[in-house]
């Protein structure tokens, strides 16, 4: 393997980070609107390009592995050492492919932190109002095999009409 097969796998491995952010953003966005509909397709979208990126760190760890060893490098270089060693213009090229690879896992990070704040904002919110529309000094109550209700299920809370 040489320079060029790295470097087009780092531009792959950048198109793919491009599409996951792209991914959360959709996310995001249904997170925010309440389309709760498609979190399930969305979360499978990430989960394939994921599977494609784990797939594409194996093939460029292998390629970074016989470039490494041809240049002297211990095993396992990060990209920024092998951009120290490499020759111009494969040195510069990994350093930008370095920077770039660099902001797009930060902004990653930012976007799936945000996610999580949504996500765990609605649960909170979910369960106070599940909890305000609780009748006072209810219970749960259980079902029967038949699936009716014992006890105090609720009864005042009801679907009928609501779709």
């Amino acid at each position: 393997m040489d320079h060029q097969h790295l470097s087009t796998l780092l531009w792959r491995e950048q198109e793919l980070l491009d599409l996951l952010l792209f991914k959360a953003e959709e996310k995001q966005y249904l997170i925010i609107t309440g389309k709760s509909r498609w979190l399930a397709r969305i979360a499978h979208e990430i989960e394939v390009v994921l599977e494609q990126l784990r797939t594409l760190e194996v093939e460029r760890a292998a390629a970074t592995e016989q470039i490494a060893g041809r240049l002297g490098l211990a095993v396992d270089p990060s990209l920024r050492q092998l951009a120290d060693v490499a020759p111009a213009p494969w040195n510069d090229l990994y350093t930008k492919h370095h920077e770039s690879l660099l902001a797009l896992v930060t902004e990653l990070r930012s976007l799936s932190d945000t996610n999580k704040g949504l996500i765990e904002g609605g649960l909170a919110a979910i369960g106070d109002a599940l909890l305000s529309v609780r009748p006072a000094g209810a219970t749960a109550g259980t079902y029967t095999q038949a699936g009716r209700a014992t006890g105090n299920a609720y009864r005042s809370v009801t679907l009928d009409g609501a779709l």
